[in-house]
């Protein structure tokens, strides 16, 4: 298994077609998540083909996207919330 970290990731979509795809996009790479903001356990190559796949569906001009890595030792979660953990494996279909 690659050496992954724990990234948080958002984003604000504008146009409801763009924002179907890059839903798609996220799911593929987050272990967890609501709304716009997922856990994302991503090795450097993992994150640098988010990063390009999630470009590809957005216009730079209107949209963001937002990656911010997580120091794993400081997540703290509160309510009926669950700590983030790197799955064993992903499925893609």
């Amino acid at each position: 298994m690659p050496n992954r970290s724990l990234y948080l990731a958002a984003y604000d979509i504008r146009h409801p077609k763009r924002l179907r795809k890059a839903l798609i996009v996220l799911k593929d790479f987050a272990s967890g998540g609501q709304k716009s903001v997922f856990e994302c356990y991503l090795s450097n190559q993992e994150k640098d083909e988010l990063l390009s796949r999630i470009s590809d569906v957005m216009d730079l001009s209107d949209d963001r996207f937002l990656i911010v890595p997580l120091n794993q030792h400081a997540v703290r979660v509160l309510g009926i919330a669950v700590m983030p953990m790197d799955p064993d494996f992903f499925f893609i279909g």
